[in-house]
């Protein structure tokens, strides 16, 4: 009998507190997505690694942002192959691995990797200029971003070499003709990176819409301000944040009739 349920039992019994957290924390990145309007029906992925091992956890394909929750997520190893998941029918979309996979492992410093599929996101990757320094929100990405070529859906594993080039050292990734991407050394931060970056590409688009002349601030000013917005310089953004979002969360739940992204 065909298992395709949304409510399973809760495994933080059975898991170290460390895991816990982490899936705690995933599993509000994926609701808080939802909340933001970054959602593309059950596609995409957020991933983040189980803290002192090589495992990824990802999310069941089929299951929408809104119901995921710490006990649903997938624990995969390097290879893709998962480790545990729910009793479930459920399984893990390919591209999820070949994406997010690729870069965990080239990216000793990434804990978390968010890809989207949103209009302004997909938009702005089908524009030759890409990313304009319009605003001080897109400000923040002036020469920390990188730019990855369409190679066609995600599910070759020879294209994992082109991604970790394009994305470099960068937090943000615009894929052509597909969406973006963003990571981070933790769950926190990776949020609010692609928050600032959908913000951004949403503001781009609703500009170059007005059909009037764009303004785009100096060089130097452009510089100087990407590197105030820079972790190295100030307190990184997503930290300060955190609190209020899972605040908002706990708000939204009751009304929402979806399990607890704590369960």
């Amino acid at each position: 009998m065909s298992q395709f349920g949304t409510h399973f039992p809760c495994i933080r019994d059975t898991i170290d507190a460390a895991e816990w957290q982490a899936r705690v924390e995933l599993a509000a990145c994926y609701r808080l997505a939802d909340a933001f309007g970054m959602t593309d029906l059950i596609y995409n992925h957020i991933t983040t690694r189980v803290p002192g091992t090589d495992y990824l956890l990802i999310n069941l394909y089929g299951l929408l942002y809104r119901e995921i929750t710490a006990s649903s997520l997938v624990k995969i190893d390097a290879g893709g192959n998962i480790v545990w998941k729910p009793d479930t029918d459920y399984g893990i979309n390919r591209s999820g691995f070949v994406i997010h996979g690729a870069i965990h492992q080239a990216r000793a410093d990434v804990q978390c990797v968010i890809h989207t599929h949103t209009r302004a996101g997909m938009a702005v990757s089908a524009m030759k200029c890409g990313l304009l320094p319009l605003n001080q929100t897109a400000i923040r990405f002036h020469g920390h971003i990188g730019y990855h070529d369409y190679e066609g859906p995600a599910i070759d594993l020879n294209e994992q070499e082109s991604i970790v080039r394009d994305l470099g050292v960068h937090d943000a990734l615009i894929l052509r003709s597909h969406g973006l991407l963003t990571c981070g050394p933790n769950v926190p931060q990776a949020f609010n990176t692609m928050y600032q970056l959908e913000m951004a590409c949403r503001a781009q688009v609703d500009a170059m819409a007005g059909n009037a002349e764009l303004i785009i601030p100096s060089t130097e000013i452009l510089a100087r301000t990407a590197q105030l917005y820079r972790p190295e310089t100030r307190r990184p953004y997503g930290i300060l944040e955190w609190p209020a979002m899972l605040r908002l969360l706990d708000a939204l739940e009751p009304a929402s009739g979806y399990p607890s992204y704590k369960s």
